[in-house]
């Protein structure tokens, strides 16, 4: 789901473009991409949160190791992307 962008992956982009503001376009495509992904993130998360909520009140236990686990590795994404972002 995630796309991950390095300054140096964009560096060899700014490369292939002879002009600044194609560089920049580029750039503001890569955050706007970064962000739309950090928030469609949360947005599941919470989501998946009323979901967890719902298989506990209907003892669906299937459901709930289900949604668990895809919480857990969303959860991990965000926390590696949180801990990249400080480092930044």
């Amino acid at each position: 789901m995630d796309k991950y962008y390095s300054y140096t992956d964009f560096l060899k982009a700014v490369g292939h473009y002879q002009h600044a503001n194609e560089s920049e376009k580029l750039l503001n495509e890569i955050y706007l991409d970064l962000f739309l992904n950090s928030m469609q993130r949360l947005q599941r998360i919470d989501q998946l949160k009323d979901l967890i909520d719902r298989a506990l009140d209907e003892r669906d236990k299937e459901a709930f190791l289900a949604y668990t686990a895809e919480l857990n590795e969303l959860q991990e994404t965000q926390e590696l992307e949180d801990a990249q972002e400080a480092v930044n």
